[in-house]
């Protein structure tokens, strides 16, 4: 049986379910169902890992902040693939580096809160105090269905279920044949500049691969190395039921089966804690997010405890300060590491996402993001690992592929505080947008294309800015 001792641990954010009976029928249910992902599969992503960690592969995590039931339909799913398919494609041809694709998808349905209770507003002027929505796999965002209802735990099985296997026929279909690569482009991205650059790339793609058939070089037949990828899938370890009823023995050890890799969060990471405890006795790939309250010491204690036996790409950290923070904090993480014995071992991973979030000058109810914070924590994390010889090998983005989307400020569309509420969708976090994730992807393939042809970190961020620049429209 699956280790329970994290059971005898403090279980920060934990869900106050009313039946307690009717919640062990639920796990006993889960526990008889097939896993949603394989032990195979999840050792696949941790030998890519491990070539992330060497330097030699670049992460790409992204996806939804929140995903709900209701995303659970073929063109949200396969929008999503699609942009991350884009996304990994101009990074590769400039980095010329593989790209490991994991997604925030099939499973991230649980949200952390900083209060257990909001005050909501209702249409008739009144304020009424209740349960925070916890995400779809707790309780409803309808605010008369907040209670938590263990029958959710199933719904999120079985959603991200039908979510993994319409991605897996997706990639099994050819969506992602690089030898058609023009199939990849989206007629809604509204910026000519960005067209011209990936049309710039599938052009280039394209005349590879005639090149490679004329000479007899282009794999063809059994193989199907340009024809399909890799595609992984992770959620936040939030809900400890959900996680340990889909967890199995094998003689190699505990998988947790409801995702390739799981992350423990910024108010679920304590070291004597019981999602840190759950997550140590996994053999799954683990994420951890580190924010300005991780003191240095603290991360070294964490490292100790999920990975005792320093195994390379194990431990991805997720660092998340803000834009105004992470000089100061980004660095002494940094050293920490390297000054101990998994300074070899650990990806880095920048989000510029979480720390970034603030509220629209408008409507001061309304979160968002402004683009131009995200690209400076991305950029200026990309500075701080070069300066102290370390590796960005990755980074973490909240995004979304549907259409037309205006949830974060900036970027290609110029989006200002008047266009938030024209389609702002997500029901937690501001997400990028098509636009403003094709941005990210460019600026990230500009800088290691000029670092693999050995122009300095700062240089190569000199040069991608003014492409990213022009691309904005700015002189």
């Amino acid at each position: 049986m699956p280790s329970d001792s994290w059971r005898s641990k403090s279980i920060a954010q934990d869900v106050p379910y009313d039946d307690p009976k009717q919640l062990e029928n639920v796990t006993k249910q889960l526990s008889s169902l097939p896993g949603l992902v394989t032990p195979a599969e999840i050792d696949r992503l941790h030998e890519q890992l491990a070539r992330v960690a060497d330097g030699k592969a670049f992460l790409l995590q992204c996806g939804d902040c929140a995903e709900l039931f209701s995303y659970c339909n073929a063109n949200q799913i396969e929008a999503k693939i699609k942009l991350i398919l884009l996304m990994s494609l101009i990074i590769i041809y400039g980095a010329r580096l593989p790209v490991v694709r994991v997604g925030r998808m099939a499973g991230q349905y649980a949200k952390p809160r900083s209060k257990p209770y909001e005050t909501i507003t209702l249409p008739s002027g009144e304020t009424k105090e209740v349960l925070s929505f916890r995400g779809d796999v707790v309780n409803s965002a309808e605010v008369d269905h907040r209670s938590p209802d263990p029958e959710r735990l199933l719904s999120a099985y079985f959603h991200a279920a039908a979510t993994l296997n319409y991605t897996r026929g997706c990639l099994a279909s050819g969506i992602a044949d690089l030898h058609t690569p023009g199939t990849w482009r989206f007629h809604h991205v509204q910026s000519k500049s960005l067209q011209q650059e990936f049309e710039r790339i599938a052009d280039a793609i394209s005349d590879a691969l005639d090149f490679m058939k004329t000479v007899g070089a282009d794999p063809t037949g059994d193989s199907n190395v340009l024809n399909t990828v890799d595609f992984f899938t992770s959620h936040e370890s939030l809900i400890l039921e959900f996680e340990h009823a889909l967890t199995r023995d094998t003689p190699q050890g505990s998988y947790d089966l409801s995702a390739h890799t799981v992350w423990l969060g910024d108010r679920t990471r304590q070291p004597d804690g019981a999602h840190v405890e759950f997550a140590r006795h996994v053999r799954n790939p683990i994420g951890v997010k580190v924010g300005p309250s991780m003191k240095p010491e603290e991360l070294i204690t964490l490292l100790d405890t999920v990975n005792p036996h320093v195994q390379k790409g194990h431990v991805t950290l997720i660092t998340r300060y803000g834009e105004s923070k992470v000089k100061d904090l980004l660095p002494e993480h940094i050293k920490a590491v390297q000054n101990s014995k998994h300074a070899k071992a650990v990806i880095w991973c920048c989000d510029p996402m979480h720390g970034n979030t603030v509220t629209s000058p408008s409507d001061p109810k309304l979160k968002t993001r402004m683009f131009s914070a995200v690209v400076s924590e991305l950029t200026s994390c990309l500075q701080i690992h070069a300066s102290l010889g370390s590796v960005m090998g990755g980074v973490h983005l909240e995004l979304t592929g549907d259409e037309g989307v205006t949830e974060c400020m900036g970027g290609s569309m110029e989006l200002s505080d008047e266009d938030l509420k024209r389609c702002y969708l997500t029901h937690c976090d501001p997400r990028l947008n098509y636009e403003q994730s094709l941005d990210i992807a460019f600026l990230i393939s500009d800088v290691l294309k000029s670092q693999r042809r050995g122009i300095p970190v700062n240089n190569a961020l000199s040069q991608a800015l003014l492409r990213s620049n022009r691309v904005e429209g700015n002189p």
